[in-house]
């Protein structure tokens, strides 16, 4: 037999940092490149929309306020922008001073999170999982799964049971989406079948959204990431 070709790493996520505040604007890019992350940083709005048009990062952390525009100018600007890079990217919104209606107001222009700052590592944690690549051929684990169920037989027995609970869920799933008491409590369900079978991705995506019905209902970014992990756990099991 021939051996097998080592594999690559998982890229690192591509992040921008943009804050006219120059120690909010270290912390967050060094807190980024602390948890894996490739960061560049700038300091103004025009300049962070010139390199957001210009290249296509995996996430964005833009302030509110900056010289030339702040976070909700620039992302609006960008989605109007089929050409730009980062037409599509995942963008959070930063902010010293924050209040509920604010807070929902930038979820509703299409930010996928809205950090308070000063922030932690543990919340720019959080956001980097938002864009975290995962391996397609690690969608299942099978080491978390034959752990979890102590054999290959249980393991497919429980894999099909999966099958049919994410065919049915991605069916229902428009309609779940508008009662947020039913979908957090098939969540909850959805983890423990995730967790035998070992569909760590959709686990992690079924956790980040029970965090973001809790804090703000469902949102478009957050129900469209679900859904896409959701589409390859299903091909997953299909493979």
């Amino acid at each position: 037999e021939h051996p097998q070709p080592p594999l690559s790493p998982p890229a690192r996520p591509r992040v921008l940092v943009a804050d006219d505040d120059p120690g909010s604007c270290r912390f967050l890019g060094d807190g980024m490149r602390s948890l894996g992350a490739t960061v560049e940083t700038c300091a103004s709005g025009e300049t962070a929309l010139a390199r957001a048009r210009a290249e296509a990062f995996d996430l964005m952390l833009l302030d509110c306020r900056m010289p030339d525009g702040g976070a909700r100018q620039i992302l609006a600007r960008l989605r109007d922008d089929a050409q730009a890079g980062s037409a599509n990217s995942t963008a959070v919104a930063t902010s010293a001073e924050l209040g509920p209606a604010d807070r929902r107001s930038l979820l509703a222009a299409g930010f996928s999170d809205v950090l308070l700052k000063p922030c932690t590592l543990t919340d720019l944690q959080r956001v980097l999982a938002l864009v975290q690549p995962h391996d397609p051929a690690c969608v299942l684990d099978d080491g978390a799964a034959l752990y979890s169920t102590g054999d290959t037989t249980t393991m497919r027995a429980l894999r099909l049971l999966l099958r049919e609970e994410l065919a049915l869920l991605q069916r229902e799933l428009d309609g779940l989406s508008q009662d947020i008491a039913a979908f957090a409590d098939r969540l909850h369900r959805l983890r423990s079948s995730c967790g035998f079978c070992g569909a760590t991705a959709l686990a992690q995506q079924a956790t980040l959204m029970q965090q973001q019905l809790s804090r703000d209902g469902v949102t478009p970014a957050a129900l469209a990431r679900f859904r896409t992990a959701l589409g390859a756990t299903l091909q997953a099991l299909d493979g």
